[in-house]
């Protein structure tokens, strides 16, 4: 498990450099009048661990688009790496255990403990992930809209 939650990490981290120092001069370059884009590189780089945790932890967003596309972003790259690992280990602990479990369901009929034990403290880890990243996502946009609305009076 511990190989290939390294694997994993330094390969998102390499596709997010070569995104970051080769491509993201000239991404910047054809998409500077692009609101959307302005906007995404702005949240990245005031909210970028929980960009990064909300997407690897939903599985709806494709992992290696991911690598590189943050590094087309401003999120700082020790924070990606971080967050990146952080939030990869639940997954790679169920890629890793659970296959196992079930070789040893098969050989005995029963599940072993291990297994039960690790998909449910995954289940509490993600949990937890989510809310923590929900709750500072919500109270980051309370701070900031009072001064939003402020600009709009002005």
């Amino acid at each position: 498990m511990i190989y290939v939650s390294i694997g994993s990490t330094v390969g998102a981290s390499l596709a997010f450099l070569i995104s970051r120092y080769f491509a993201r001069d000239t991404v910047v370059k054809s998409l500077s009048k692009s609101e959307k884009f302005a906007k995404l590189d702005q949240l990245t780089e005031e909210h970028g661990s929980i960009i990064v945790a909300i997407t690897r932890l939903v599985p709806l967003f494709p992992f290696n688009l991911l690598n590189y596309g943050f590094g087309l972003t401003k999120v700082p790259f020790w924070t990606y790496a971080f967050w990146s690992w952080l939030c990869m280990l639940p997954g790679t602990v169920l890629y890793v255990v659970v296959p196992d479990g079930f070789k040893q369901l098969l050989k005995s009929g029963r599940p072993p403990s291990t297994l039960i034990i690790v998909l449910a403290a995954d289940i509490l880890i993600l949990t937890f992930l989510v809310r923590q990243a929900k709750k500072k996502l919500d109270a980051d946009k309370a701070r900031t809209e009072p001064r939003t609305a402020e600009r709009t009076i002005k």
